[in-house]
């Protein structure tokens, strides 16, 4: 799917010719942002003092109304903590386009070019963009109004209705769309629009909204503005597990991606988090891998799985690129992966000129990593390596999160509204509201109805000898291969492969079957490194790591509360686990659907796909 084109008209008005409409009124998009939207949901100032403030627009167009609200969200001394701006686009224009729809506003100017700069990847489907510390997010819903709405779910504070006029896209200003919307609304969610149609009027109050006749933005004579307040009783599912309105205090257990990247997430919200781990530093386990592969799975028929770790892969890269130093913590390079004789499909219309970012491999692109041009291969373009022990350090030391080292929490109890962790010799550790288990395949410890399963992993490494011959950009396949990594300041560069697979298995010394089973693997792979490699691994130089990954039984991540069973009945205990051979993927995205879910947010992630993670698939 290319981007909408937009025809620019000689007055500098956007124009599409799919809709034969404007994008905005002649009297310009900043002007009708800050009076029809804004100003019809009565913002900045009913937002102030309240902890979140969630968005909901159809219509992202140019996203002029969305870099308005952000920047009256960046002046604004009273604002929420956290903005949620949820908008359902099924023409997505290109970067060029928002940047110069925003270039008549310099005070817009900055944020557009932050807004394009995350605006690639859009495939029909969520996409999480984030801002400002990830304290401004916005969720792209791209795909047709009503299935987008149908796959999200939260409590709108503010509605903004924009799309084309309702003569030339009657489908977005349809009863059943405008029905679609009302289930959004709270009593008392504000909701604007530019048109004052009758039939747009009717169906609106029909949905429960209290309308008022507003001053339009020459040349309109007349907006619309709005309340939620039906005159019937609404019957609404009650709040989700879980949900809580202010931020408290959380015990994390667990120092590995999952447990940090809860941390990080529940901190940004305002919580107090303390990580436990009976380690005596943060990444002891399957975590401290000292260099891994982030790259997406690719499937024909665009599976769950697929489409869980692009938007993985999304949540994850904002954090690399806020949080580490590209080149030196992690590099943005690129992966290849090798895939079996004949299959190198992807989904229908993918290419190397669409939203998408696998596409297969060159033979320029096979050569350019040295291996045999007509070698079948993927090409990842948003993928890369990652050192993962340096994410967790920056993660954990945000502000509001505190770690407590060599503290291995043997049992817990709850009284008193809050619970309390304790040590084999009955010591307290942490006493918290509310406790979240991210210990890997030590989980199951506190969570024995979680079908948890532990998978040994080995890999060889080592540092490289001049150039090895070794591919700049990371080889993925059956089995992995990283190199030019840089380890210290020295110059010294490393190289990683592997890696072994052993269910059931928690052994954590080396063996040299799984280094045997290594080499096979890597010569497979990738021949021309497995010969540069060949003195270093015959010499005994390469080294072995090993840990233990922890797995569900259908290997997709489990985030959730905790059953009756395991929290003893009590409320607050949850589980964030189970990230298998994908942490690098899934940390970031599983640590913000469980604080979505917390606190009533519009989800990273459709509905379904959410459900897909939950602890509650395991558990009926």
């Amino acid at each position: 799917m290319a981007a909408e084109p937009v025809a620019w008209r000689a007055d500098g008005v956007p124009c599409s010719e799919r809709f034969d409409d404007i994008y905005h009124t002649e009297t310009g998009a900043l002007a009708q942002s800050r009076h029809v939207f804004l100003g019809g949901c009565g913002l900045p100032g009913a937002w102030s003092g309240q902890p979140q403030w969630r968005i909901l627009e159809t219509g992202f167009g140019l996203g002029l109304n969305f870099l308005t609200s952000w920047q009256a969200w960046r002046a604004d001394a009273h604002r929420p903590r956290m903005l949620h701006y949820v908008s359902v686009e099924a023409y997505p224009v290109g970067p060029h386009d928002l940047l110069r729809a925003a270039g008549a506003y310099p005070e817009l100017m900055p944020l557009a070019e932050q807004l394009a700069a995350q605006w690639h990847g859009l495939l029909p489907g969520f996409h999480r963009l984030a801002f400002d510390a990830g304290r401004v997010l916005l969720t792209l819903c791209i795909g047709d109004v009503q299935p987008m709405l149908r796959a999200q779910r939260f409590e709108a504070d503010s509605i903004f209705l924009d799309g084309f006029s309702p003569q030339q896209n009657p489908a977005m200003w349809s009863p059943d769309t405008l029905k679609a919307v009302s289930r959004f609304a709270r009593q008392g969610t504000g909701l604007a629009t530019w048109t004052y149609a009758r039939a747009v009027r009717d169906a609106l109050s029909q949905s429960g909204f209290r309308l008022e006749r507003r001053p339009g933005l020459p040349p309109k004579r007349d907006c619309l503005a709005g309340v939620f307040a039906p005159a019937w009783t609404v019957r609404r599912r009650g709040p989700a597990p879980g949900h809580i309105e202010t931020p408290g205090s959380c015990a994390v257990i667990g120092a590995g991606l999952a447990g940090a990247a809860v941390a990080a997430s529940l901190a940004r919200r305002g919580w107090q988090v303390m990580v436990l781990d009976a380690a005596g530093q943060p990444a002891a386990g399957a975590s401290g891998l000292p260099v891994g592969v982030m790259a997406p799975h690719v499937s024909p028929d665009d599976a769950l799985l697929s489409r869980l770790t692009r938007a993985g892969i999304r949540a994850t890269w904002h954090e690399l690129e806020r949080l580490l130093e590209e080149g030196r913590d992690w590099r943005a390079s690129g992966v290849l992966e090798r895939r079996p004789e004949g299959d190198t499909r992807v989904p229908a219309g993918w290419s190397d000129s669409g939203p998408n970012e696998s596409w297969p491999a060159s033979a320029a692109q096979s050569a350019e990593a040295r291996l045999p041009a007509d070698a079948p291969a993927l090409w990842h373009a948003r993928a890369g390596w990652v050192r993962p022990q340096r994410l967790i350090t920056a993660w954990l030391r945000g502000p509001g999160i505190g770690f407590r080292s060599n503290a291995r929490v043997a049992h817990m109890a709850h009284g008193g509204g809050a619970w309390q962790l304790f040590d084999a010799e009955d010591r307290l550790l942490a006493e918290a509201q509310r406790v979240v288990v991210a210990a890997g395949f030590e989980s199951g410890r506190f969570a024995p109805a979680l079908p948890l399963q532990p998978v040994r992993g080995q890999v060889m490494w080592g540092a490289m000898v001049a150039d090895d011959g070794l591919p700049a950009t990371p080889i993925n396949g059956d089995g992995h291969l990283i190199a030019h990594v840089p380890a210290d300041d020295d110059g010294t560069q490393l190289w990683l492969a592997g890696a072994t697979f052993d269910r059931d298995s928690t052994d954590l010394e080396p063996n040299g079957a799984d280094a045997a089973a290594n080499r096979e693997r890597l010569e497979r792979l990738h021949p021309a490194a497995a010969a540069a490699l060949a003195a270093s691994l015959d010499s005994g130089e390469a080294r072995a790591w090993v840990g233990v990954r922890c797995a569900s039984g259908d290997r997709r991540p489990l985030i959730g509360p905790l059953d009756a069973d395991d929290a003893a009945g009590a409320p607050g205990l949850w589980a964030c686990t189970a990230l298998g051979s994908r942490g690098l993927s899934f940390a970031a995205l599983c640590a913000e659907l469980l604080a979505a879910q917390w606190h009533g947010e519009p989800l990273p992630l459709p509905a379904n796909l959410a459900k897909a993670l939950s602890t509650g698939r395991t558990q009926t």
